[in-house]
């Protein structure tokens, strides 16, 4: 192995310290030079050289004296910038695209949602109908001062090791698309072909120790300085990103950092937490929940198999197990979450929709016990439209899991409900790129502009 150069060893630890330094502001809010100093080991004077780089780079900004009863002379608070660097992230849904402008403090400045009935469509006109909201938040975020520095798109299906590619989401219909090239093609087209540039926008690590999506290009200067068509665009399964949004901003103990988090729409996914980091398995595959058979010999799904988790405890599946179309339900019920709106509000009068939830939770703890079982997390996390539905699908859950999990010291209790709930894959997708700057922040270009 050739030796590591000096330059590259001092790159190195130049990015790590920046690093730490961004963490521990971001960690507190608000914290002054010594404070940081403290928390991280370095130096003040150290310390100081950094944020005055991180100061530079439009990540940080002074936001006054630190608060009375701080020991010491008051020193000049640190908080992270609400304006430049910002996360954008997107979802294709199986009947929506949404997207999102998020700052560096995790804060949604800009969003848009819109119903699309996207199962056996183009891609391309997915993709196309997905870029026009897209824009559309870049533009409300630049008015805001803000700059996305990378895209982060949340899908319904298996991402691999292929950058850019879907490899199969069975409710969409989709089969190894190529969905991050696509979507570059798309913002191109939206885009006005002339106009100054927004800012100097920069790229996004390809992977980083936090769980970030994997799937992003390796960081590096936009194709077109200041056009989204420019950014590095990064693809993920919607329940890893709900579960990476439920790790950071749950508000959760530090202590959970072993949790299966389990989220349902059409279809049903789970992703796995372990230390604090995403499990993403050996393909990159982990978390199929939806598609573990509970029922051998029952009902066919869309991935060819029988008897899947999705076919009793999917959205449409509880509606018609309920006596309920599905697409009408969707027109008495418009817009984000209406038909798991309607279930809630049926569940309170029809026995019918409760017998219906009963039967899906009880599939769900069927499904939810083998993977305690196996992985032993602190607690199982519902998220999207399960969190709504908690109520009346945990006694299922919970007493499936009574008796078929060996652990008998795990508690009662153990399953919470997501406080991010549905909104959690689009939130997680725009705070990963806000996680990747925080891990690295010299893929940040300094700002030209003063203001």
């Amino acid at each position: 192995m050739p030796p590591v150069s000096t330059a590259a060893s001092q790159a190195g630890m130049r990015r790590r310290n920046l690093s730490l330094v961004l963490h521990a502001v971001a960690g507190h809010g608000e914290i002054s030079r010594a404070a940081v100093a403290a928390e991280v080991g370095l130096t003040r004077a150290a310390v100081s050289t950094l944020v005055e780089e991180l100061l530079s780079l439009g990540l940080l900004a002074e936001a006054g004296l630190t608060r009375p009863g701080t020991v010491g002379r008051p020193g000049t608070a640190l908080v992270l910038s609400d304006r430049g660097p910002a996360g954008l992230g997107a979802e294709v849904g199986v009947d929506h695209l949404a997207a999102c402008v998020v700052d560096l403090r995790g804060k949604v400045r800009a969003s848009a949602y819109a119903e699309a009935p996207n199962r056996d469509h183009p891609p391309e006109r997915v993709l196309a109908d997905l870029a026009g909201l897209v824009v559309r938040v870049a533009r409300e975020g630049a008015a805001a001062g803000l700059r996305p520095v990378g895209i982060t798109v949340a899908v319904p299906g298996l991402v691999g090791r292929d950058p850019g590619t879907v490899e199969r989401a069975s409710n969409l219909g989709w089969e190894q698309v190529p969905a991050g090239p696509l979507l570059t093609a798309a913002l191109a087209d939206a885009e006005p072909p002339a106009g100054p540039p927004a800012g100097p926008p920069a790229g996004t690590p390809a992977d980083d120790p936090s769980g970030n999506p994997s799937h992003a290009p390796s960081a590096g200067p936009p194709s077109s300085a200041g056009r989204l068509s420019g950014l590095p665009i990064g693809l993920d399964n919607e329940a890893n990103l709900g579960a990476l949004a439920e790790l950071w901003l749950g508000g959760h103990d530090r202590g959970l950092r072993h949790f299966l988090h389990v989220s349902a729409e059409i279809g049903i996914g789970a992703a796995l937490v372990v230390e604090g980091r995403l499990f993403r398995g050996a393909h990159g595959h982990a978390g199929e929940l939806g598609h573990v058979p509970v029922r051998p010999a029952g009902p066919a799904c869309p991935c060819g198999a029988r008897g899947c988790l999705e076919q009793y405890a999917g959205e449409e599946a509880v509606l018609r197990a309920a006596g309920l179309d599905p697409a009408r339900a969707a027109a008495e019920r418009p817009g984000p979450g209406g038909r798991v709106r309607l279930l809630a509000e049926r569940a309170g009068t029809d026995p019918a929709v409760r017998r219906a939830l009963h039967r899906a939770g009880s599939a769900l703890g069927l499904a939810l016990s083998g993977a305690v079982n196996v992985f032993d997390p602190q607690k199982v996390v519902l998220g999207g439209g399960l969190a709504e539905l908690s109520p009346w699908l945990l006694p299922g859950i919970e007493s499936e899991l009574r008796r078929r999990v060996t652990d008998r010291h795990w508690p009662d209790g153990a399953v919470a409900v997501s406080s991010v709930g549905r909104e959690g894959p689009l939130l997680g997708a725009a705070n990963s790129v806000v996680r990747s700057v925080l891990d690295d922040p010299t893929s940040v270009r300094p700002r030209e502009d003063p203001s």
